[in-house]
């Protein structure tokens, strides 16, 4: 049976689950139609009688108890079978068992972004971002119409300059769906665009690049102005690879504690400017600093909306992985109000991070949770950005490819290579990787750490990346240390 990175535990006795599942009913992936042997149903896939059950490995998910026979499934549900219940005199020896619905109420207030509610008991919004250079009209608009075809309830777009926000004002006029603007360095532009969005998104950690004369509260203050005036939400996004350097300096050795405090700290400035039609995100390429970062933020603020997501997850199947890992975690226990998963796909399959969500979001509310492999992040890890319209150069998602293949044969050596498709995190996201490479309008800027290779073109910038990987894991330290 092929299994594609999906964990395994030791088979259970007969009529027995798991130890650690904390729910009734186990679930294989469908390999096979037919009824099975010894009388067994099965639902497009393997049988679900005692005998198998017994000599299978159990892979993963649970699903909350029911009466009467397994539901139908829809379409973009995968096809899973499920074993029967355990007897009552089982169930008893499970105290953690789930609730039958694993969506638990949120406590967070409720923003307006548009005609789209937030927070509070409304639905987890799913929402993704245009992966084309947005002065590109045609290209983003098909992202527009691509997104809105999926089924987002929020499309974002960024703009780093005046030839952007014009394209983006005659976008806006194309979609009914939501849109956030996601401005870069250049902070002012959002006295242009503002009132053609919905939503403005600023980092905290790039408001220093511009007008250092000007304080970053009084930035902030300006911004929130805007957002009053032209009836727009705010999301503070703190983004790992841009971390504002006030916090990184006074917390030098807690890389989570650097990202909560400066959100905590920009929700303040609001607060402050009487703005609460705000929310914010946090995030980390590591779904587990992400899992961390956001139970400290809401522990401090739970009334603030979250937005979830793992930057720079990378492609498929892995980054679904590590955007799973995060939010199966987080919306259980009432975290989060919207999502984004990232993924490095062609721009034609952007619609792919829609029904990605949509599908987390389903699997969790019917308490299938998918556990997380041994070893999973040992050895060979790579971590791409996903296609956003700040890319400059297109060629960026088939050099992401190409690297992906061009390493298969250092899985099993402990080193990080950071593919960044922009100027914005690129550099940031890559000096904490062993290898990174930023792309550029023309070039790629080759990293090893924090330290600059060379600067190659598309085409050379292959040969110079396997030297260095060569080098690394021809040292000791390259090979495994699992994580228990």
């Amino acid at each position: 049976m092929g299994i594609d990175r999906m964990a395994t535990k030791k088979p259970s006795p007969p009529g027995r689950g798991p130890e650690g599942l904390v729910d009734e009913q186990l679930f294989l992936p469908a390999v096979q139609k037919g009824p099975g042997p010894n009388g067994g149903q099965t639902r497009e896939g393997i049988p679900v009688d005692a005998t198998h059950r017994a000599r299978c490995p159990v892979l993963f998910l649970v699903l909350r108890p029911h009466s009467g026979p397994t539901p139908e499934r829809g379409a973009h549900t995968p096809r899973f079978l499920c074993f029967p219940p355990l007897a009552p005199s089982e169930r008893a020896k499970r105290p953690d068992r789930l609730t039958p619905n694993m969506l638990p109420p949120r406590k967070t207030r409720t923003i307006q972004v548009g005609s789209l509610s937030l927070g509070g008991d409304h639905p987890i919004a799913v929402q993704s971002m245009a992966a084309t250079q947005t002065r590109d009209e045609v290209a983003t608009g098909r992202q527009l119409e691509l997104l809105g075809v999926a089924g987002a309830d929020l499309i974002r777009v960024a703009v780093d300059s005046a030839r952007d926000v014009e394209s983006l004002i005659k976008l806006s006029k194309t979609t009914d769906v939501p849109l956030s603007v996601d401005l870069q360095e250049n902070y002012r532009l959002a006295e242009i665009i503002a009132p053609h969005v919905q939503k403005i998104r600023y980092n905290p950690g790039h408001l220093h690049h511009h007008e250092k004369e000007v304080s970053i509260e009084g930035k902030v203050r300006w911004i929130a102005e805007l957002a009053r005036t032209h009836d727009c939400a705010i999301r503070i996004g703190v983004n790992a690879g841009s971390i504002a350097p006030e916090y990184d300096a006074a917390h030098p050795n807690d890389h989570v504690a650097a990202i909560v405090s400066c959100a905590v700290d920009h929700c303040r400035i609001l607060d402050d400017a009487g703005f609460l039609n705000y929310l914010v995100s946090i995030k980390d390429s590591d779904p587990r600093l992400v899992i961390e970062a956001n139970q400290s933020f809401a522990k401090q603020r739970p009334d603030v909306p979250l937005h979830l997501g793992v930057t720079e997850a990378g492609m498929p199947p892995d980054g679904v992985i590590k955007t799973r890992i995060a939010f199966e975690q987080l919306v259980v226990q009432g975290i989060g109000d919207t999502l984004r998963v990232s993924l490095t796909v062609p721009f034609e399959d952007k619609g792919q991070e829609i029904e990605v969500g949509r599908q987390i979001l389903s699997d969790i509310d019917a308490g299938r949770f998918r556990s997380v492999p041994k070893g999973f992040f040992d050895g060979l890890n790579i971590i791409a950005c996903p296609s956003c319209s700040r890319v400059e150069n297109d060629r960026f998602i088939e050099l992401a490819g190409e690297v992906k293949a061009l390493t298969e044969y250092a899985q099993d050596h402990d080193v990080t290579i950071a593919v960044m498709g922009c100027r914005v995190n690129g550099p940031g996201e890559t000096d904490d990787a062993d290898l990174g490479l930023w792309c550029g309008p023309a070039t790629v800027n080759l990293k090893r750490g924090p330290e600059t290779v060379g600067t190659y073109s598309y085409d050379d910038v292959l040969g110079a990346l396997k030297n260095e990987l060569d080098q690394i894991i021809d040292t000791p330290e390259a090979t495994i240390t699992p994580h228990e």
